[in-house]
């Protein structure tokens, strides 16, 4: 089992930066797909990016293509979102997620994700 926690959400101006950080629990991390989702005021929860186990291939959602960046620390149990540019548009609640290993499906649903952080705010005024 893992669990997950998120931080590094806030209130920016558009143009500016975040980085958002994931912990995670447990000696097994490194065997998780971890992505990231996010979910704006009145819409569903979207596919933001994701990483598979060892850092090796890394997957984005069309609309942070090019000014977002994954990564991560297996020997810290961290996965981070580095957010450039940032624009109103991106306002939402961002999750965490972890997939164990062996799903045969596609990473950009919340489908294979069975472990969830409780989110962290950022909000970016124009």
């Amino acid at each position: 089992q893992v669990q997950l926690v998120e931080s590094g959400g806030g209130l920016v101006q558009t143009g500016a930066s975040l980085r958002l950080s994931c912990a995670a629990s447990g000696r097994t991390f490194s065997s998780y797909f971890m992505g990231w989702f996010r979910r704006a005021p009145g819409k569903e929860r979207e596919f933001v990016s994701a990483i598979s186990w060892n850092g090796g291939r890394t997957y984005y959602a069309d609309s942070v293509k090019g000014r977002f960046s994954i990564s991560r620390d297996n020997a810290k149990n961290m996965v981070y979102l580095q957010m450039n540019s940032l624009k109103p548009e991106d306002t939402a609640v961002y999750y965490c997620a972890a997939a164990p290993m062996g799903y045969s499906g596609t990473y950009y649903t919340t489908r294979p994700y069975d472990y969830w952080g409780p989110g962290t705010q950022v909000t970016v005024s124009s």
